[in-house]
This record gives C-alpha cells, sequence and structure tokens, in this order.
C-alpha cells in the first residue's frame, strides 16, 4: 500500500490531509495526519478520491517527534525535526557547495513498529562547521509504501537499537545509511528517485 499527505496543486496547505494512492487516484483517508493513522493501527474510513494530477504531495510526516540518522546498523545520530521539507521546497543555499545525501527512511507506526518507507534527501554544506553543516533541510517523500523496499540493510536491528531503554512513537523517523552522495549541486530544479515510492523534487536556490 503506498500512502501520502496531499493538498489540492492550488492550496498553500502545508500539512495537508492523508491519503491512499490507488492508481491515479488518492482516496483520502478520515485521519488527521498519517501518524495518527498509523498510531490507530492504519485503519480509517475513506473519503472522496481525487485525480493524482491534480493534487501536491507534501512531507509524509511534517513534525516528526524524531529523527534519528543511521551510516550503520550499530549507532545513530539525531538530526532536526523542524528541517523537515514537503516535496518541490525550495532549499536555501546557507553556504557556497551543496551536497545531498539520499537515504531511505522507516516511518514508525503503533507499538513501535515500522509502518512504512520513504525517502529522504539531507542537504549538506560543508564549507560549514558541524553539526550546522546538515541542520537546515531534510527533503522528505513523497509517498510512504508499505512493503519493505529492496536493500540489505537490517531496519529491525536499526529499531532495535533506537528503542533500546525509550520509546518509539508513530512518525518517528528512522533513516538509514546514504544510497548515493550528490555532490556541488547546482542551482535550479533538482531530482532524485527511489524505487517504489517515487521521485523527490525540490528547487535549489
Amino acid at each position: 500500500m503506498r500512502l501520502c499527505m496531499f493538498t489540492p496543486a492550488d492550496s498553500d496547505l502545508e500539512r495537508g490531509w492523508p491519503g491512499r494512492i490507488d492508481g491515479d487516484v488518492v482516496v483520502q483517508l478520515a485521519a488527521q495526519t498519517l501518524q495518527s493513522f498509523f498510531a490507530s493501527g492504519s485503519k480509517a474510513r475513506e473519503h472522496a478520491a481525487y485525480p493524482l494530477t491534480e493534487l501536491r504531495l507534501r512531507a509524509p510526516v511534517l513534525e516528526p517527534p524524531a529523527i534519528r540518522i543511521f551510516d550503520g546498523e550499530g549507532a545513530f545520530a539525531f538530526a532536526n525535526p523542524t528541517a523537515v521539507r514537503s516535496p518541490g521546497s525550495e532549499i536555501a543555499r546557507p553556504g557556497g557547495r551543496l551536497d545531498a545525501a539520499q537515504r531511505l527512511v522507516a516511518v514508525i507506526g503503533a507499538d513501535g513498529a515500522i509502518a512504512g518507507w520513504t525517502g529522504l534527501v539531507e542537504w549538506r554544506a560543508p564549507e560549514l562547521a558541524a553539526p550546522k553543516d546538515r541542520d537546515f533541510a531534510l527533503l522528505l517523500g513523497p509517498t510512504v509504501e508499505t512493503e519493505l523496499p529492496a536493500g540489505d540493510f537490517d531496519w529491525d536491528a536499526a529499531r532495535l537499537l533506537a528503542a533500546a531503554n525509550t520509546r518509539l512513537r508513530p512518525g518517528d523517523l528512522l533513516a538509514g545509511p546514504v544510497l548515493e552522495l550528490h555532490e556541488e549541486i547546482a542551482s535550479g530544479g533538482f531530482v532524485v528517485a527511489f524505487a517504489g515510492i517515487g521521485e523527490l523534487t525540490a528547487f535549489v536556490a
């Protein structure tokens, strides 16, 4: 099942509504957010269907409780939840050079389990001192796929490590290792693809 947050294409709503993608339409779900949908056990009434071509996809989780970024299965670093940006957002250049680390992300659902996977681009400004070199923008989306995409990262081991001595909440994000590092991004349109999830776009200022 493929899920999303969406708004009409001409809407300025930042968060949007949760939906289930069915072919070329999105069926609206009776939940406030995907976080609340996952917290309810991924069950909700379905409302009207909207043509996908007339919609704008938003970040699947706009305000995650926590973001953990893994560069291996045994360790992680926290990232800034307020840095999350929706597909198609403008990414401001904080320094001269701008790089982009492409990652797959697990979205936590009910009872600390993984509910699905989405795409992430972690923007990096290598000319800034750490940790501010990667504290300003996390492009998330465009959809959440509930079936595990292909790959050799041990998501269950990452989830168990993240949950040790604490509690994972619906909407928490676990970002896996870098799939591809895009260096020296030029100004203008930016597009990366995630198998089974879709294309994640941005405009680099």
